[in-house]
């Protein structure tokens, strides 16, 4: 027991020890700086580059390049950083070699039992590489429908208008409809009796119609008027067409219902309330 002790006193008060754990010390912090600054300009020139590219007339989408964006920062301080606890193990004497092989018969082992893991992350990469959706697009994935909130490697997280939020594992996914990804279309029927006048009453429509861009910037250009739709006993149905920006066709519908009505009635006419036909037409 003597002998233990005066070991562990001759190595506590060695000034090799202190030499050594203070070496070891200057080289993790030095392994730390140098990973935080290699993060800090990787992350700078992924940055640069996507700058560049966002900037290019020829690109495709500035919504997937920001995801795409965000996913390469997060894998450059993922791979840094391992790299850097490998290191910092090293300076310990701790077989990093040995580790690595057991972790690779770990995760050989893993895989076989986890091949739904395996295939809900490697959907979900897909789904973030090809820009199906992102965060903040209106989809409809099966029997979810609604506001994507979340995109994971494994699940896709999507709340509905009433509030439910719909958890789906990646490799489920299996069709997406995204209702943001293009323009949308409003169609609004208007209802006009047979004593106004077709003429008449056309005017005063485009007349209206050619101001709405003006008073509302979610109309990407004026709406159109395709005219005559359907023939009642005393009345003539018109139908009216605007491209809006994703989405909000719906409330365009209603801008154009309740200012044509207002419209008319200025004129002196009454007209039943137009007809909002709430079929959506994405993807133009």
């Amino acid at each position: 027991m003597e002998g233990v002790l005066d070991k562990a006193r001759r190595l506590l008060f060695s000034e090799e020890t202190w030499t050594g754990l203070g070496m070891i010390a200057v080289k993790i912090m030095f392994i730390v700086v140098l990973s935080a600054v290699v993060i800090k300009i990787g992350k700078v020139i992924i940055r640069r580059i996507f700058q560049v590219k966002l900037k290019s007339p020829l690109r495709r989408s500035e919504r997937r390049d920001t995801t795409l964006l965000k996913l390469l920062e997060n894998t450059l301080s993922y791979v840094v950083y391992f790299s850097a606890i490998l290191a910092v193990l090293e300076e310990f004497s701790i077989d990093v070699k040995g580790l690595l092989a057991g972790a690779g018969v770990l995760g050989l082992a893993v895989g076989f039992g986890a091949q739904s893991l395996v295939k809900d992350v490697i959907t979900g990469f897909f789904i973030i590489f090809e820009d199906q959706f992102s965060v903040g697009d209106y989809v409809k994935i099966g029997v979810a429908e609604g506001i994507v909130e979340e995109i994971g490697l494994r699940t896709t997280k999507i709340k509905s208008f009433t509030g439910e939020v719909h958890i789906l594992p990646n490799g489920t996914i299996s069709q997406v409809v995204n209702y943001s990804m293009k323009n949308s279309l409003a169609i609004v029927d208007v209802t006009i009796p047979f004593d106004v006048g077709m003429d008449k009453a056309e005017s005063l429509i485009e007349q209206f119609l050619a101001r709405l861009p003006k008073v509302d910037n979610d109309f990407i250009h004026a709406p159109k008027l395709l005219g005559a739709h359907d023939f009642k006993e005393s009345e003539v149905i018109v139908r009216i067409i605007a491209e809006t920006k994703p989405m909000r066709h719906y409330d365009c519908a209603r801008i154009i219902s309740v200012g044509l009505k207002n419209h008319f009635e200025e004129q002196g006419i009454e007209i039943p309330y137009p007809t909002l036909v709430t079929k959506s037409f994405a993807n133009l």
